[in-house]
Parts: structure tokens; C-alpha cells; sequence
């Protein structure tokens, strides 16, 4: 039997275990004083290495899913956590305190962390692979009726690591993430009737591109701006901006001449990742293929996303909108986001987001999507374009997950609003790009002694304040991510400011 038969038989313990009480996390068989389960979390960024490259501190993201701890407030859960570098005890102190109604000391008995020790570019889940011992004390230490996995993103890799372990995964089949990338979002949303800028299909190699741009040409004359973008990158480093203004044809624009004119332009885009050149740009292009769509202009635009999970019973849940924080001036790379989303189009985007889902769970897609959008303001109101599709977890997923495993609460549909078990809305900004060279050389401990000096904790009596996370990656890159959860709109970006302020000044 091959791996993607076995695997395919593995996932049929998720729909017999699922009964769809928490969002994300199938609930698994019940036993006295509560639900039991084992969750294995293998935080791996599989994504090609290059694409990684361009994120600074990218070795560190994989504590981004250190929010799954939280989940050991249930005291039936256990938890196994495996990273390619041990995480500093500080960390781990800092997540178990934070958990409500549980002794840390008991949650820490429950969570078995272990390490590959490599500090190598491959993705953590082949590091595991290669290292049967390491395998062998995962297995020992599951109840395999009542275990499944959890990754921050499915490939070939994480489908052979379930199948090593004998638990179901609970993501996307890897036979299926076609519908992620560029070119398949663009597809999906095209067969679902979703309104999405104009472009072009999957393309590979510099020829295809330059007649893609010209055709664009031909069929809007005033385009003034496309993107390029590879068909498999992340938070947006994988994009480049082509302005066609000086690249008006004088006739026809597929004739030779002005078709040299568009090759020789590719070398002027503007890269969105740092240090990108078109030399390098273009061998990424002829590796991985692309896609090229219109650039969406605007006076006043915003780019917001909706998030979705579709459970092992093929049902799609809404779970959160944002309005995604993206860099200057181009707006083309994700930094931060704030929820939820506008009020003036959050249903809108919910149902692009329930159309969305439904396309795919009907393809066989379980697990955990997100759509970036761009949204512009018309005298008629607010006009909306889907731009992809992530079938991943991502940059919203780990601040939302957080808000909703501190505060025990519930996304509601009809206000687009989530409430804590208290019945307070809750309101948070969220950024992993919190970078500043006199953060270099702080540990891990001294953020700590700032968040008690200067009372930056969470504060679960009022459920506001902020959480921290990626605090590896502070003493190497000076590089911090944190979520400042308010009642307000207005309280979580004081909250947000007040932190950033307090560690500028703490931090000289």
C-alpha cells in the first residue's frame, strides 16, 4: 500500500472522533472527567527554502504555534511538541502561566517537548523523518486511538510523518494543494464566480510571462500596474510589481519589438523581498511558475482576509475576519493584522469566505483556509477582489487561536464579533514583524523581567493586554511578535502602543 493509501485510511479517524464542539481541533473520544486526546504538533515551515530565506528569523517561527500549550488548560489533553532547536524553559514558563484554571506544574506533567537538534535549512519534519529514534519516542509516548497531528502547513513530508506515526492529520490531503497556490486560487475562483482582478493561469518561464503581460495589455489598454508573483511563496515575499505606464504599445502588443521591450522591463520590477534581484527572481519564476494579474488601484484600499475550517463532515465554519497590516508603500507583504474586519464589509467577506470553503470541501479539503482580499471604496460602496487562497495556517491564525483558547469564547456569525465567555467583544492588533536592532542581545528572561516590571501580561480578570510570541528570535535578530487584546478597538491599540512604547524605552 503506498503512503497516500495509508494516509487516506488514517484520515477516516478524524470524521469517526469528530463531533464539532471546538473549532479547529477535532474532539477526540471522551474518558471519566473529561475529553482525552494526545496532539503531536510538528510547527514546520515546508515551504522551499529560498522562499523561507527572505523572512528574517524564519528558524524561530516555529514558535508561533506555541499557542496550542493553551490547550492544555483541558487536563485530559497531552501534548507532544517537537521543534529542531530546544526552546528556552523561560518560554515554555511563560505560555503554561497563562493558562487558566489549571496549575501550570500539572499542564507541564501533560506536554513532552523534544528536539531534533539540527540547525539545518530543511524543514523540521524532515528532520524528524530522518531520525527513527526520535520517531520511535513520539510513537511510544501516543495513544494512537486518541492521538492526531497538527502542522502549520501539509506537503509530502507531513503526510509521510503521520503515516510514520499511525494518527490522522488534521489538514489538507498534500494531493490537494493545488487549490493554494496562485494559479489554483485564481482557478477556484473563477469556477465559484468570486470576483478576483484580471490575470492569467499557471506560467512557467520568462516566454510565457512576457506574453501573459501582453495579453493583459491588449485587453485593458489603461492597465497601469501588474504583479508577478510565484506560485508557491509566502506572506507575500514571493511578489514582484511591474509598472506598465512606460510600457504603452504603440500598436499591436504582441508584436516582437514590444515584447522585447516587456522582457527588458522584468529586471525594473520592484521586489518585495529585501536583497531580491531579477537574476535570482527569475530562476525562482522558472522553478516553482507563477502567475501575473492586475494590480488593483485605488484611492482608498484596504486588504482584508477571511478564515475558514472545514471539518472532517465536509461542513465549513466562518471563524474570523482582519484587516491585514501590509508594508509601505507597495502594501505587497504581510506584518501585522487587526481584527476583525471593517464592519462595513465583514459579511461580505464571511460569505466570499463560506463560498470559498464550500468549492473547496467539495474537492475533498479539510482543515484550516484563509482568503486574502483587496478592498476598494467606490462611490457605491466597497468593492471587493479575492486574491488567494492559503490552505495553511497563517499569520492570523495564531493571534485568533490565542484570543480564543485565553478567553474560552466564540466567533458570532452575525456581528462578525467575538464574544469571551464573560460576553465581552474582543478587539486585537497582532504583528510578527516587531523588529528593532536594540532588541538584539535581549533574552528571553529579560523580556520577561519587562513584562512583569511594567505589568505587560495578560491580565485574565479583565482579558485584556498582550501576549508575545516568536521571543527566540529577539537576542539573535531583535525580532519580537506579540497580539494586544482590548474590549475595545480603541483599548487594544493603546495597549499595542503602550508595549511597543515600553520596550523601546526599556530596551535602550
Amino acid at each position: 500500500m503506498s503512503i497516500a493509501e495509508e494516509f487516506r485510511q488514517l484520515q477516516t479517524r478524524l470524521l469517526e472522533c469528530w463531533d464539532g464542539t471546538e473549532t479547529f481541533i477535532p474532539e477526540l473520544p471522551k474518558g471519566p472527567g473529561g475529553i482525552e486526546r494526545d496532539i503531536v504538533v510538528v510547527p514546520s515551515l515546508s515551504f522551499p527554502q529560498p522562499e523561507l530565506a527572505k523572512i528574517t528569523g524564519y528558524t524561530h517561527y516555529e514558535e508561533r504555534q506555541l499557542y496550542t500549550l493553551i490547550q492544555l488548560r483541558n487536563p485530559r489533553t497531552r501534548m507532544i511538541y517537537v521543534t529542531s532547536q530546544p526552546l528556552h524553559p523561560s518560554i515554555i514558563d511563560y505560555y503554561l502561566d497563562l493558562l487558566p484554571g489549571v496549575p501550570s506544574s500539572h499542564a507541564r506533567d501533560r506536554l513532552l517537548l523534544l528536539a531534533t537538534y539540527d540547525r539545518s535549512d530543511k524543514p523540521l519534519t524532515a528532520k524528524i523523518l530522518e531520525r527513527p529514534r526520535l520517531l520511535e519516542r513520539i510513537r511510544q509516548a501516543l495513544r494512537p486511538n486518541q492521538a492526531y497531528m497538527v502542522c502549520f502547513n501539509s506537503t509530502p513530508l507531513e503526510r509521510e510523518l503521520a503515516v510514520r506515526l499511525g494518527i490522522p492529520l488534521y489538514s489538507t490531503d498534500p494531493d490537494l494543494l493545488y487549490w493554494g497556490t496562485k494559479a489554483g486560487s485564481r482557478e477556484l475562483f473563477a469556477a465559484a464566480g468570486i470576483p478576483h482582478p484580471m490575470g492569467s493561469g499557471f506560467l512557467q518561464g520568462v516566454p510565457e510571462l512576457v506574453r501573459a503581460i501582453a495579453h493583459l495589455q491588449e485587453k485593458s489598454p489603461e492597465l497601469q500596474r501588474v504583479v508577478v508573483k510565484l506560485n508557491e511563496a509566502f506572506s507575500g515575499e514571493g511578489n514582484a510589481l511591474l509598472d506598465l505606464r512606460p510600457l504603452r504599445p504603440l500598436g499591436s502588443p504582441h508584436t516582437p519589438d514590444h515584447l522585447q521591450r516587456i522582457e527588458n522591463s522584468l529586471e525594473e520590477m520592484v521586489f518585495q523581498a529585501p536583497n531580491e534581484t531579477w537574476l535570482s527572481y527569475r530562476q525562482r519564476f522558472m522553478d516553482l511558475g507563477g502567475i501575473v494579474e492586475a494590480f488593483v488601484e485605488g484611492t482608498v484600499k484596504r486588504s482584508p482576509s477571511v478564515q475558514g475550517c472545514i471539518t472532517p463532515k465536509g461542513s465549513v465554519e466562518i471563524v474570523s475576519t482582519h484587516e491585514q497590516l501590509l508594508n509601505a508603500p507597495t502594501g505587497q507583504i504581510f506584518i501585522g493584522c487587526e481584527f476583525p474586519a471593517h464592519a462595513d464589509y465583514r459579511q461580505q467577506l464571511q460569505e466570499l469566505g463560506q463560498k470559498v470553503g464550500t468549492y473547496l470541501a467539495q474537492q475533498g479539503v479539510i482543515g484550516c483556509f484563509g482568503v486574502d482580499v483587496v478592498a476598494t471604496q467606490t462611490t457605491a460602496g466597497w468593492e471587493l477582489y479575492a486574491i488567494e487562497i492559503n490552505l495553511r495556517k497563517g499569520g492570523t491564525t495564531h493571534p485568533f487561536m490565542t484570543l480564543k483558547f485565553l478567553t474560552d469564547g466564540h466567533y458570532e456569525l452575525a456581528s462578525g464579533l467575538f464574544y469571551s465567555k464573560h460576553r465581552r467583544p474582543k478587539y486585537y492588533i497582532a504583528s510578527d514583524n516587531l523588529c528593532q536592532p536594540h532588541y538584539r542581545g535581549l533574552l528571553p528572561n529579560d523580556l520577561l523581567d519587562m513584562i512583569a516590571r511594567y505589568h505587560l501580561h495578560f491580565d485574565s480578570s479583565t482579558e485584556t493586554g498582550t501576549v508575545f510570541h516568536l521571543m527566540g528570535a529577539l537576542s539573535e535578530f531583535g525580532k519580537l511578535g506579540l497580539v494586544s487584546i482590548g474590549n475595545t478597538p480603541e483599548e487594544a491599540q493603546a495597549i499595542y502602543n503602550q508595549t511597543i512604547g515600553v520596550l523601546d524605552a526599556a530596551a535602550l
